[in-house]
């Protein structure tokens, strides 16, 4: 697998974003005009970096990395219908934390997900980013419904190292 900065590939990002159905984000069916509107005021690649997911030269996804200036950044994964479930959200994961902690310098990586997706959870959990947070009513979805969300983190320590450390939630009951 490899990862390509999107340049100008609008068509494939507009393919990408608009023939798949998003049932775990805020907008399910992303609208061409949305994408396009986005990609010319620079949603895409300013104070962010997108990447297309490549396998076998195809173009099975992307990740977009929000505030990469920021030392704590934030990420969404968009893989195409048929390639969700087959490893490539925790292939993508690894190579975030080898690309954002490797390359980058940040320190630690956080990211969010609906608690009924548990697709995602397991990639997080694979991947070796922690449990670390369950938000209850903070997952707005545009028809006016609210979801739980919960918080995974991985940070540079745990990567160096090659292991997970637990988190201590419940040390002070309260």
């Amino acid at each position: 697998m490899e990862y390509q900065l999107l340049g100008d590939e609008v068509e494939d990002l507009v393919e990408l974003l608009t023939q798949n159905k998003w049932i775990y984000h805020t907008e399910q069916n992303v609208k061409e005009e949305s994408v396009r509107k986005g990609y010319a005021e620079g949603y895409y690649y300013s104070d962010r970096e997108t990447y297309w997911i490549i396998d076998n030269e195809e173009k099975v996804g992307i990740i977009i990395i929000h505030d990469i200036k920021d030392t704590i950044p934030l990420f969404d994964i968009r893989l195409s219908t048929r390639y969700r479930g087959k490893g490539y959200g925790v292939k993508t994961l690894l190579w975030l934390q080898d690309y954002l902690f490797g390359e980058k310098g940040k320190i630690r990586i956080e990211g969010y997900t609906r608690v009924d997706n548990i697709g995602m959870r397991k990639c997080f959990t694979k991947a070796s980013f922690v449990k670390e947070g369950y938000l209850r009513n903070a997952w707005e979805n545009a028809d006016g419904t609210i979801t739980d969300s919960i918080l995974y983190g991985a940070i540079k320590d745990d990567w160096i190292l090659g292991r997970t450390t637990p988190i201590k939630m419940d040390d002070v009951p309260f």
